[in-house]
């Protein structure tokens, strides 16, 4: 008969038990990462003995086995590693776990959810996180020699203070927990469930992880099938769940591109797309990082491409959701991040203020602006092609964050609308002579869409003004922050005044061919000819070449109107209404002609049919009024 030991876990205030079980209660599943994580350090210790000399027994197979047995209701994680001693046993599990367990009550109970996260990684109950989802926990473990043969030793608990402790039957070093799993969480019984979790926690974790075997077709050498056909026997292989070497661990110039496109499709199976470009990161000091990061293709929706960063530390699964870590245009990028200075269980507010956390986020930031840099230094005519599918990223980086926007400067690129691609430094001096107003302000045309605002494009072109595509879910927000960055700049939207309005080269304007008292006469005709809530009919004295009417919208209002919209009504004063100019060219013939005719009819005619060409060409004559405009059309031809 073996001696049983048994005893009370000292724990005064109440039992630690129900807390652990609601600290974990919405990320339950955690418990598989915990238990295995333990597994590999003991296997990882065991190793470094027999590194240094401390063990001289073969090591043998290393591998961890976790093992479902539905009949039995038991979920086992087993491995051949250090093992532990009887008092080990004691001090580890029994007295070292609970040594702060009031102390823990105390606090765990005043903190919020989030808090809690933060605190229990502080006291050592990662082992504990079995009894999540068990009414018992086996522990039976046996340690190497150590001067002499050790006695095994099994640990039993059903979640109450009390435990038993007594020899056990093991003849193989290292340890084995068996959870017998409660009826509620019997999911955790399930193979499909099990692997899952594997595969999330633990894909790529430093020893080898077997979960059941797999079914592999291996070539019979020598042998031919009836149809002279290589010969295959289907053979039953141990499933290994984990890359135990990922790329990251690796040296980078042991690797080739192929080698970083075929972990991509690793990490993101579902996911087709090749990445742009990646980035190695190997910190030593004054922090441990390793990873990869890859640029993907950025898609117009950029909610769908954030969570596609998984943190590991020491090769375990911590999270996907790296707010805090990276800064938040970082969070379109992929990859993997690994660093053991980053503490398991914490929660976001105490990861944000986190010193270390800062340092990591500062130099992730800073390598891939180096490396966006080296980039285009060494392939420009390559970067210049990838540009359209990874600006969104850099502008959104320019916007949210400072310093990167003083990194990026030298090699954010902008592109006119015949397609030329510039550094912002290289677009300036381009234009600065032709676009320079009487004021010293550098003047930026641009357009948001080079189809409808085609007419206003082509006026620029023929004045030998450039006018850049800003058309990008992000550009508006990049051009207020040029703005505000470049003190002698203004940008206006190609369709937001005349051109000459626009870039005010001196005070000598074309003279009026229509006197003061004509033009006060057709213009209630063409105030009758538009919305007069939306529309402002202005006269200007543009060239015969120009258009006889166009529409503009000014810029400010536009502005006021795109941020309006983007807050939801801004300052409850609700969506803004459109507001538009109506430009009547009064040195074109066409006007002249409408202002010489004396017949009312036809003059309200004419007029109508101008202002309607100029709405057709901006997209705003539709439903009744284009049909009406159809048919007068026809009439007049």
């Amino acid at each position: 008969m073996k001696e049983i030991q048994k005893g009370k876990i000292n724990v005064q205030t109440e039992n630690i038990f129900p807390i652990i079980k609601k600290f974990l209660y919405s990320d339950h599943e955690i418990f598989l990462r915990e238990l295995i994580s333990n597994a590999v350090d003991a296997t990882q210790k065991l190793k470094t003995l027999a590194t240094t000399g401390h063990f001289k027994e073969e090591l043998g197979d290393l591998t961890i086995h976790v093992e479902v047995d539905k009949k039995k209701k038991t979920l086992t994680i087993r491995d051949r590693g250090i093992g532990m001693t009887a008092e080990e046993v004691d001090k580890y599990i029994n007295q070292i776990a609970f040594s702060s367990a009031e102390e823990f009550v105390k606090k765990f109970k005043t903190k919020s959810e989030a808090e809690q996260n933060a605190i229990i990684g502080h006291f050592g109950l990662g082992f504990y996180s079995a009894f999540m989802v068990s009414d018992q926990v086996e522990l039976i473990t046996k340690t190497y020699k150590k001067g002499g043969a050790t006695k095994p030793v099994k640990w039993v608990c059903d979640g109450s203070p009390d435990y038993e402790m007594m020899e056990a039957d093991k003849k193989e070093r290292g340890t084995e927990v068996i959870l017998h799993i409660s009826d509620d969480e019997k999911e955790f019984l399930e193979e499909y469930k099990i692997r899952e979790l594997l595969k999330k926690y633990c894909r790529f974790l430093p020893v080898p992880i077997q979960f059941g075997t797999r079914k592999e077709q291996v070539k019979v050498e020598g042998e031919k099938d009836k149809d002279g056909n290589d010969k295959y026997n289907e053979v039953e292989k141990p499933d290994i769940i984990n890359n135990t070497n990922p790329l990251w661990k690796r040296k980078p110039a042991d690797l080739t591109d192929e080698d970083y496109k075929n972990f991509y499709r690793e990490l993101y199976p579902m996911n087709w797309e090749e990445p742009l470009f990646h980035i190695h990161l190997n910190v030593d000091y004054p922090f441990n990082l390793t990873g990869i990061l890859y640029f993907p293709k950025v898609k117009k929706n950029l909610e769908i491409q954030r969570d596609k960063i998984q943190l590991y530390s020491n090769q375990v699964f911590v999270t996907d959701s790296v707010e805090g870590i990276v800064p938040d245009f970082l969070t379109l990028m992929h990859g993997v991040l690994d660093s053991p200075d980053i503490p398991l269980n914490v929660s976001r507010s105490y990861l944000q203020s986190d010193r270390r956390v800062k340092q990591i986020s500062n130099h992730i930031t800073k390598k891939v602006a180096d490396k966006l840099d080296e980039i285009f230094k060494n392939d420009r005519p390559q970067f210049e092609k990838k540009w359209d599918d990874i600006k969104v990223f850099i502008y959104y980086g320019m916007i949210s964050d400072e310093k990167f926007y003083d990194r990026a400067r030298s090699f954010t690129l902008v592109k006119n609308t015949e397609g030329e691609a510039f550094t912002l430094d290289e677009f300036r001096e381009k234009i600065k002579e032709s676009q320079q107003d009487k004021d010293k302000k550098v003047v930026y045309l641009y357009a948001t869409d080079a189809d409808e605002q085609h007419s206003y494009i082509h006026t620029a072109r023929d004045r030998g003004y450039q006018v850049l595509l800003m058309d990008g879910v992000l550009d508006n927000h990049f051009i207020n922050t040029l703005e505000q960055k470049l003190d002698d700049t203004i940008f206006a939207r190609v369709d937001a005044d005349t051109i000459d309005n626009l870039i005010k080269k001196n005070d000598d304007k074309l003279p009026s061919k229509l006197d003061d008292k004509q033009k006060e006469a057709i213009k209630p005709v063409f105030e009758q000819a538009v919305d007069k809530a939306k529309f402002t009919v202005i006269f200007d004295n543009l060239s015969e070449k120009d258009l006889p009417v166009l529409i503009t919208q000014p810029e400010f209002m536009r502005r006021m109107k795109d941020m309006s919209a983007l807050g939801g009504g801004m300052m409850g004063m609700g969506s803004l209404p459109d507001s538009y100019n109506l430009i009547v060219n009064s040195n074109h013939p066409l006007i002249a002609k409408l202002a010489g005719e004396t017949n009312e009819e036809v003059r309200k005619q004419l007029a109508k049919q101008l202002t309607d060409i100029a709405l057709l060409s901006q997209n705003l004559l539709r439903g009744e009024d284009l049909t009406r405009f159809i048919r007068r059309s026809i009439e007049i031809l």
